[in-house]
């Protein structure tokens, strides 16, 4: 599956993702990110079984992996990604303690969404939750394509402009992508199979809108 690949090196925002990830993390528990998650994907025909190999492409501190198990998907193996190392630690602790996942089919990962350590058409399935922010819309799109099986499908989370998205911008130094150019990028990639919104009363559709792509 992986390819050789050096240790990325030590980038502003994986610093700045070291030094919140505790906050971070309890913040996303709080907010009730991770059962929003979980009710969304439960809603997708994701077909995933026993054989699947599944990338959480920015995994953060794990609430998206989580988010999948709750929803009753039971892949071979999940690749949980992520360039913050404080991150991945929390992620893994996590995954081990969580009676629905217990680690034991969760691989955590250390590198780049732009440079992904895989080859090409690993995966089944990819999700991807406010992590393009950080890099070129387009780049990170055909790395994600890249890997993804023919007919394999990306979750794509972006965070969507707005108040919230404004005030996150400003948290934590990323550069909201409009979500016309979100459509017109993966459209050079994907077929966009779904456009989805998380319901009003959830906080995670204050920041949050939804793609489901299928690789072309």
């Amino acid at each position: 599956m992986a390819r050789n690949a050096a240790k990325p090196k030590k980038s502003k925002t994986q610093s700045f993702y070291d030094r919140i990830a505790e906050i971070h993390n309890i913040t996303l528990k709080l907010n009730g990110y991770r059962k929003s998650v979980s009710k969304f994907l439960r809603s997708l025909d994701l077909k995933v079984d026993e054989n699947s190999t599944v990338l959480d492409a920015g995994t953060g501190t794990g609430l998206v992996t989580l988010g999948f198990y709750d929803a009753g998907f039971r892949p071979g193996q999940t690749v949980a990604l992520d360039l913050s190392e404080g991150s991945l630690k929390l992620a893994r602790d996590q995954f081990r303690k969580d009676r629905k996942t217990k680690g034991k089919t969760i691989v955590p990962v250390q590198g780049n969404v732009l440079s992904l350590p895989f080859e090409d058409e690993t995966f089944d399935l990819v999700f991807s939750c406010g992590v393009l922010e950080y890099v070129p819309l387009d780049e990170g799109l055909r790395e994600m394509h890249r890997v993804l099986k023919t007919s394999g499908r990306l979750v794509f989370i972006p965070v969507k402009p707005g108040f919230v998205g404004s005030v996150l911008e400003f948290l934590y130094n990323f550069k909201i992508h409009p979500l016309e150019s979100v459509r017109l990028s993966a459209k050079r990639y994907f077929n966009i199979v779904g456009n989805y919104n998380f319901p009003t009363t959830e906080p995670i559709s204050w920041s949050k809108a939804i793609f489901l792509l299928e690789k072309k």
